[in-house]
This record gives C-alpha cells, sequence and structure tokens, in this order.
C-alpha cells in the first residue's frame, strides 16, 4: 500500500491530493507494478458526504477524474487490509497514522519477545518459531520498506527513518534505483500533468512535493 503524504505538506488544498492520487498512482504502477492502481480517500468514515470540507471538495474532484481508479473513502482502520492500493490525505494526518502504524508494529515485536523467553516451554516453542518470526518482523519493519519516495521533485530523493541502521540505508539505496529504473520521476510529472488538466478554470496549479510510505 501506498501513503501519501506522509509528512512533506502539513497543510494543503484540495488540488493538491489530486496531485497526490496521480502521483501516487503512477508509483504504485512503477514501483508495486499495479496495472489499474485503486485510489481511495483516507477519511473518516465511507460516505462521501462524511471528513472535512476539504475532504468532501476532494472526493468531488477524485470521483470526475479521469485516467484514475478512485474507489472512494477509507478509514484509518482499513489501511493495512488491501482495500486500497493508494491512500491519500493531508502529510498531518499520513504521518500521525504512519507512526501509529510503526507504533504498534514495534510493541507487537517487543511482546513476542516477551513471550517467547517467559518460560521453559515457551523459550522451546520460540525456539520453533524463530525463522517464521524474524520473517513476521521483517515483514512490518520500517527498514525493510527502505524510507520514502519524496515526489514532484526533478531527481529521485528517498526520506529515510531517524532510526534507520545500515540495512535501512541498504534498502533505500535500492529504493531509489527501482525509482530511477522505473523513471519515477518522469512518470510522476506526467501525473501532475494530468492532474493541472482537471484543474477547476482559472485556478493556478499550485504544485507540492510529497513524501509516500511505499510498502
Amino acid at each position: 500500500m501506498t501513503l501519501v503524504d506522509v509528512g512533506a505538506n502539513t497543510e494543503v488544498r484540495p488540488e493538491h491530493l489530486v496531485q497526490f492520487a496521480f502521483m501516487g498512482a503512477a508509483l504504485a504502477q512503477v514501483v508495486h507494478g499495479v496495472d489499474h492502481p485503486r485510489v481511495a480517500l483516507l477519511s473518516v468514515g465511507e460516505e462521501e458526504t462524511r471528513g472535512s470540507p476539504l475532504t468532501i471538495d476532494v472526493h468531488a474532484r477524485l470521483t470526475a477524474a479521469t485516467g484514475l481508479n478512485f474507489v472512494g473513502n477509507i478509514e484509518g482502520h482499513a489501511l493495512v487490509d488491501g482495500r486500497a492500493d493508494v491512500v491519500v490525505t493531508d502529510g498531518f494526518t499520513g504521518n500521525v497514522a504512519l507512526k501509529v502504524m510503526e507504533g504498534v508494529s514495534d510493541k507487537m515485536i517487543a511482546l513476542l519477545k516477551e513471550t517467547a523467553v517467559s518460560s521453559q516451554r515457551a523459550k522451546a516453542g520460540g525456539l520453533l518459531m524463530r525463522p517464521a518470526l524474524q520473517a513476521f518482523r521483517d515483514e512490518i519493519s520500517p527498514e525493510t520498506a527502505g524510507g520514502a519516495y519524496l515526489l514532484g521533485l526533478r531527481k529521485i530523493g528517498v526520506v529515510g527513518h531517524g532510526r534507520f541502521t545500515s540495512r535501512g540505508f541498504a534498502h533505500a539505496i535500492l529504493l531509489a534505483a527501482r525509482g530511477v529504473n522505473g523513471d519515477i520521476t518522469g512518470r510522476t510529472h506526467e501525473a501532475l500533468a494530468r492532474a493541472a488538466a482537471l484543474r477547476k478554470p482559472g485556478a493556478a496549479l499550485s504544485e507540492s512535493g510529497s513524501t509516500v510510505s511505499a510498502q
């Protein structure tokens, strides 16, 4: 799932979120190989009339957008259930959501470690489960994702996590290489041009870079 924005823009206008939707879809095609990415808008309800004036406005714009597979609103609990390939929100909300997911993941790993050494029986079971638990930890670790692309630039930019070790930086380099090989810069600028064609008559296009968590 690609979450955009996750921190670059804490305050946005409706046209920014439309741009994020198109750029996120382009990224999902290049990075995840999804032919027709399902794009959703993060809100407090699935109904098109639920949410802030901003999300209601953006919902209408995305519904009317051509060349975009918009599937409507989703709530926070649906971020990880595979309902959408791209989820669009402002950077403030996206960053809070990302940090909550990271915190829950860290707590789950800590609880598993505590449980695995809580008794002799648990230790024996932990040894048997070690390969599976290692794979689980790798799946939910922020380091595995390699960071987040900073979209809207003329060159590839990857923002790493503040707690990255050498493993995280290695994945960040691989993520950057995938972006170069897939021409993420060119594809997202094409997406921005398509989003610009949808703006309301007389409205100025304000391009805004965005960070995305592509996991």
